[in-house]
């Protein structure tokens, strides 16, 4: 069987979903062939717009920038694990992880298929299921440092609120002054951090976009690599990636 190549990545748009707070992305003409004779596109986008990966750097600044990974770190054979049907908001456990754990070894790079690609673009991409601590603890032992996941973040993403500044301040006059914040939505990036300081630098790929055709393919007998290579941005954080499996 010819190998076939899959695309994992999202397009980037004008206005495409961002993380909460994150830079809004915009695609304008900068030169036209009308006016200079070659059409250019300028770009704004932020380090984690889109399918992207992280590197250690983006949760502490004493750890490696994304220049200081191997080019090892953003490619490998890949192991999918089957984390779909979970409820919104779920915890992904490393009971749930184990069976894809098993196959993992040196150099693999773990993709979580949570099945939350099909909600993008919707408010409910927000309220997908992430890592407990200890399953990302799980993952470094298990010799993994590059995980890739369908959804907008490895840890849960914070409510960003309602959009309506009248009913955004109503809530806040009705919130007692002397409660803290809703532990629930406080991000803590517990598993971001697990992930990125493992020994030698992690990596996390994000956004990525539907898995079922590697699941479908490892479930077959077939070897699954993928490739998550990003643009070479000098200190930086992290960066947008042509995300693509390869199925043997």
């Amino acid at each position: 069987m010819a190998a076939t190549l899959v695309d994992l990545t999202h397009q980037v748009t004008t206005a495409m979903p961002v993380y909460p707070g994150d830079p809004a992305v915009l695609l304008a003409p900068a030169l036209t062939t009308a006016t200079a004779g070659v059409n250019v596109l300028a770009l704004h986008l932020g380090s984690q717009s889109g399918t992207h990966v992280d590197a250690p750097y983006h949760v502490d600044v004493t750890w490696p920038t994304l220049d200081g990974l191997p080019l090892e770190r953003f490619t490998g054979p890949a192991v999918v694990a089957d984390v779909r049907g979970l409820e919104p908001r779920a915890a992904v456990t490393p009971e749930l992880l184990a069976p894809a754990l098993e196959r993992c070894g040196e150099g693999s790079v773990l993709l979580l298929a949570t099945g939350w690609a099909r909600h993008w673009g919707t408010d409910a991409y927000l309220a997908h299921p992430s890592l407990t601590p200890a399953a990302a603890e799980a993952i470094v032992a298990a010799g993994v440092r590059t995980v890739g996941v369908d959804a907008l973040s490895v840890d849960p993403t914070p409510d960003p609120g309602p959009e309506d500044p009248a009913v955004a301040a109503l809530l806040a006059d009705l919130t007692d002054e002397h409660d803290g914040p809703d532990p629930v939505d406080e991000p803590t990036l517990a598993a971001h951090r697990v992930l990125l300081g493992a020994s030698g630098g992690g990596v996390i790929a994000e956004n990525l976009t539907d898995l079922r055709a590697l699941l479908e393919a490892q479930e077959a007998g077939r070897p699954v690599e993928v490739s998550l290579f990003p643009l070479r941005l000098v200190a930086a954080d992290g960066a947008p990636v042509r995300a693509v499996a390869r199925l043997g």
